[in-house]
């Protein structure tokens, strides 16, 4: 029967702290089919001397045979696994738009019985509106510095940073259960608007290259297609409303 090969794993298990990459690492050589020899280092004072010892910044460090192979994201990438990496993704907004999407679609079906209908594309549009505006209000002094980088009218009137979350989830609220929709149309026509012509300056006429608050002030989201199409989701569901066609 063939052996398993064998994984040094070094990695902070404390009493007030486990180590989640060295959890992860673990895992992961196990799966690779690695006998893990697991070596925990327990105190701080434990982990500085290891860090000094193999000149490394962090832990957890897996070695096979004599190779350090490094950290959990060294280990994935060792592995062919997908990396994580800094820098701009759509992953985010991507991830939001098709969870509001099936969210939208069985709400729906449960209020109708139709798997595709005009509601469905209507409560699309309203929740995904709520989903943005709670990203952005999970830290809203980051997400409003990061506005004020591009939106037209933040850059005059610094407060309506703060506001636009609250405005964006307010009217997507209203929207989904289709009252007060006189407070509900203007907002979302207003902010939709506002925010259309902002991205289509900063982005297609001046041609800089920003980072999108629409997904929160710690988005790695590139500025552009991703939040014109926000906009003009709020502007088409106002002006949709607006005629009355979702009555």
């Amino acid at each position: 029967m063939k052996q398993p090969r064998t994984a040094r794993l070094y990695r902070m298990v404390m009493p007030d702290h486990v180590c989640p990459y060295g959890i992860k690492s673990k895992w992961l050589l196990e799966r690779e089919g690695f006998a893990v020899e697991d070596h925990h280092l327990t105190t701080r004072e434990e982990t500085d001397a290891f860090k000094e010892e193999h000149a490394v910044k962090t832990t957890p460090q897996t070695f096979i045979g004599t190779a350090r192979i490094g950290g959990y994201t060294d280990l994935a990438a060792h592995f062919g696994k997908p990396v994580t990496r800094e820098g701009t993704t759509y992953r985010p907004v991507l991830v939001l738009f098709a969870l509001m999407a099936l969210l939208a679609i069985g709400a729906a079906h449960l209020a109708t019985g139709q798997w595709l209908s005009v509601l469905a594309a209507e409560w699309f549009v309203s929740f995904t509106m709520v989903g943005l505006a709670y990203l952005k209000l999970r830290d809203v002094e980051s997400f409003s510095t990061m506005f004020l980088n591009y939106d037209l009218l933040a850059k005059r009137w610094v407060p309506y940073g703060y506001v636009y979350p609250y405005a964006e989830g307010l009217a997507g609220v209203l929207m989904t259960a289709h009252v007060l929709d006189w407070l509900s149309i203007p907002v979302a026509l207003f902010i939709g608007t506002v925010g259309a012509a902002s991205v289509l300056k900063a982005v297609y006429i001046d041609r800089r290259e920003l980072k999108c608050a629409c997904v929160g002030g710690d988005s790695n989201v590139p500025l552009g297609f991703v939040s014109l199409t926000e906009n003009l989701f709020m502007i088409g569901m106002a002006l949709w409303m607006l005629a009355g066609w979702g009555r």
